[in-house]
């Protein structure tokens, strides 16, 4: 599925995703991912719908959406490359994803940001409503014990 936006274009053909700088990029997030060793990138992608951005073929921005594409998903891995921001990239992400078909009907979507919550709250998303019922399983140091085991 493309969607053009002259002249930014708006892909989920992974065959067209530089995925080397997509990974370079979220791995020099050290607070974001953890320096997420490439084969854990290349099976998250696989087992998500990825979306990204490309001007005249190259990769500017990127979106994971993990999902079952029934009722629930799970935005990650969102990224706009710095000397690309301000240009409504992340916008056009963003309205890509939401009116992707398998994604349309959802009960629930879910996204963790430190800083882009008005980029979201224009589609809907707002603070949880009952965050006392919300629970993580965080193990910050996996990458770090999968590097030492490797």
């Amino acid at each position: 599925m493309a969607h053009s936006q002259d002249p930014i274009d708006i892909t989920t053909d992974l065959a067209r995703i530089d995925l080397d700088r997509v990974h370079a990029w979220i791995a020099r997030k050290r607070h974001w991912t953890g320096s997420m060793p490439r084969g854990v990138f290349e099976r998250a992608v696989r087992g998500s719908l990825c979306f990204a951005a490309l001007e005249r073929g190259a990769t500017i921005g990127f979106c994971r959406v993990i999902s079952d594409r029934a009722t629930f998903a799970y935005l990650s891995d969102m990224f706009v490359d710095p000397a690309q921001r301000g240009r409504g990239v992340g916008k056009a992400i963003m309205a890509v994803i939401m009116g992707h078909p398998e994604l349309k009907a959802l009960r629930l979507w879910l996204l963790v940001t430190a800083d882009a919550q008005g980029l979201y709250a224009r589609h809907g998303f707002c603070a949880l409503g009952a965050p006392e019922r919300y629970m993580e399983r965080r193990d910050a140091e996996v990458y770090q014990r999968m590097a030492d085991e490797g």
